[in-house]
């Protein structure tokens, strides 16, 4: 099937947390979105690390735990009216050294860091996975708002198959931090275009996000504060953006 839009989404809720409104309002007026969510894998070993055992508690989640996530990724792309496409690449919380077998991402900080030189094979089988996504019109992947070094990968592997046609979301919700933003604006030359939402389509990107209830406690304190915090960032920016890059600074 050819899509009018493919938006790579790096885990279980990135699309639906960054420009959910904007896909609500596509599918509408009937054009067909497919999300594709890249790291949507099992842990490749039943043993994880004491940190992923501590964000599954904080979760929620005891035992099948990304079957879980993607069946609340299935729930949110109903919500949104998009296709939904599940790869096998783990978690970088799951993923380990093909040498040494150690974990690769053992904290909340190793998380927004330089991606680490165990992931040369991911990024490789990423980048070739890519090459056999149906035709469509338009690709969206994720700016790297936030430097999460899966988001990194994702973005590296996008650029490798489809720049410069390529365009960006931002990552929400790192893009609610201003100098976030701006660290990635500073990469390149940046133009941005404006995707007005309307009420309907901001309620769809709420009730999309509400959707992975085990992710809510990472970012929000509730659903009141999800509805609150996202209401006063579109207003802030006027909708959702789509960036393209003209260049490197």
């Amino acid at each position: 099937m050819q899509y009018d839009a493919i938006y790579l989404s790096p885990h279980l809720d990135d699309v639906a947390l960054s420009c959910g409104g904007q896909i609500f309002a596509q599918t509408a007026v009937g054009q067909r979105i497919l999300i594709v969510t890249i790291m949507a894998g099992e842990p490749p070993v039943p043993q994880i690390s004491p940190f992923a055992a501590s964000l599954h508690a904080r979760w929620e989640l005891a035992a099948e735990v990304v079957a879980h996530r993607r069946a609340e990724d299935v729930a949110a792309c109903a919500i949104l009216g998009a296709a939904h496409l599940h790869w096998a690449f783990p978690d970088c919380i799951y993923r380990q050294h093909p040498e040494t077998g150690d974990y690769l991402y053992t904290s909340e900080a190793a998380l927004f860091g330089q991606v680490h030189e165990g992931n040369t094979a991911v990024l490789s089988q990423l980048t070739a996975q890519l090459r056999t996504l149906p035709p469509c019109e338009r690709r969206f992947c994720p700016m790297g708002v936030g430097n999460h070094v899966d988001h990194q990968l994702v973005r590296a592997a996008a650029e490798a198959c489809f720049a410069p046609d390529l365009l960006y979301y931002e990552d929400y919700p790192y893009a609610r931090q201003p100098e976030a933003l701006m660290r990635v604006l500073a990469t390149g030359n940046w133009q941005a275009e404006l995707f007005p939402l309307s009420p309907q389509a901001i309620a769809a990107r709420v009730a999309a996000i509400a959707a992975f209830a085990s992710q809510i406690s990472s970012f929000f304190n509730g659903r009141a504060d999800l509805e609150a915090q996202l209401t006063n960032y579109i207003a802030q920016v006027g909708g959702e953006r789509i960036w393209r890059c003209m260049g490197t600074a």
